[in-house]
């Protein structure tokens, strides 16, 4: 595995108005990072929702060039994707196992995260020991997973050893606020279980959970953190930036005091203005709550946008940006506009940001991956 992701195509540059660039170096660099945070566990990667939007195909050897040799994605599909392009990992498989998806599984050597006693009963007939899994208690999320006294009686249960179970996680609900009294609660409460199952490694620590004391256990779990989010929310973010989204200044034109710009009129100029239309919209993920709110920069310089973003186009105030001309660059993501920040512009988050970002993109995957031989 190389870490690199196909070629762009002769011709990219014009083929879509904005580029999406990976730094598969920065990538690689966020997990020995967080890897260094808790030198006695492995860590995992979770790559679901298509590795946060950065593609699977790219950002998963990447990983495993680097030395990540477990992975996490949410659906079968993912996981049919990911087990393509890392042939050697092993992938857990985190929203369960539903009726009759055992065979598939088996067929592409997935681990279902087992949330279920029927999950567990089903494919403990099918495993007969051999072929692993992970077993998802909750602890507090009220989501997916077996309840803490489900869990506690399992000790000794045959379905354990049959189900070739290798891991027991949870998951944390309040993790990026290390205050919070939840986190205590479902450390002890994992614990608990631990201690009920022994034999079992154990995984609890997802992004912000490598930095709470007492979460680390024997895998960790990050995604937002490697694609570069901020996993101490009030600190400096310990990541590097890994995405990088520009668009092309498609048309710059001049407009007066009282003209009115983008659907339904709803921003109007209050003197003379000059406006840049760029190439992107709703449709590449860039979501429609930054109408209005909103930045792109040009030249470094913080431009509004304008009006309401639209499907393919939006519309940026450039008056205050001298380097703003047909074919320059704006960014929307990059520089001292991170994911974080876009996401509260928009009033939401970073994830969400990132995991929205579209297909029509050419993308660009850049950075050397130093390869760890293992």
């Amino acid at each position: 595995m190389t870490g690199e992701a196909p070629p762009e195509p002769d011709g990219a540059k014009g083929v879509h108005g904005a580029r999406l660039t990976v730094d598969l170096a920065a990538l690689a660099a966020n997990w020995r990072r967080l890897a260094a945070e808790a030198p006695g566990a492995e860590c995992g990667a979770v790559v679901k929702a298509d590795a946060y939007g950065t593609g699977i195909g790219g950002a998963g050897p990447a990983l495993w060039a680097a030395g990540c040799r477990t992975f996490f994605v949410a659906h079968l599909s993912e996981g049919l994707a990911a087990r393509a392009v890392l042939p050697e990992a092993a992938i857990y498989v985190l929203n369960g196992l539903l009726p009759g998806a055992g065979p598939a599984f088996a067929a592409a050597d997935l681990r279902p995260v087992l949330g279920s006693l029927d999950e567990l009963t089903e494919w403990a007939a099918l495993s007969r020991g051999r072929r692993p899994a992970a077993l998802h208690v909750d602890t507090g999320m009220n989501r997916l997973g077996l309840s803490i006294p489900e869990a506690l009686a399992l000790g000794g249960d045959a379905r354990i050893a049959e189900a070739g179970l290798d891991l027991v996680m949870s998951h944390f609900v309040s993790a990026e606020r290390p205050g919070d009294p939840v986190n205590a609660r479902q450390i002890a409460d994992f614990s608990r279980v631990r201690a009920a199952l022994p034999g079992l490694r154990g995984s609890l620590a997802n992004s912000s959970g490598i930095f709470l004391d007492g979460a680390r256990h024997d895998l960790l779990r990050p995604g937002y953190a490697l694609f570069g989010g901020n996993p101490t929310p009030g600190r400096a973010n310990p990541m590097r930036p890994v995405v990088r989204l520009e668009a092309a200044i498609v048309q710059i034109r001049q407009v007066e005091a009282g003209m009115t710009a983008g659907y339904n009129g709803l921003w109007t100029a209050p003197g003379p203005r000059r406006l840049a239309t760029l190439s992107l919209g709703y449709a590449d993920g860039l979501p429609r709550a930054l109408s209005g709110r909103g930045h792109a920069l040009v030249g470094g310089v913080p431009c509004p946008i304008l009006g309401l973003v639209s499907m393919d186009l939006i519309i940026l105030d450039v008056t205050d940006a001298p380097a703003a001309r047909r074919g320059a660059s704006a960014v929307l993501i990059g520089d001292a506009l991170d994911l974080d920040t876009v996401g509260r512009s928009a009033g939401t988050i970073g994830y969400e940001i990132l995991t929205g970002l579209g297909s029509r993109y050419v993308r660009d995957y850049g950075g050397e991956v130093e390869h760890t031989l293992s």
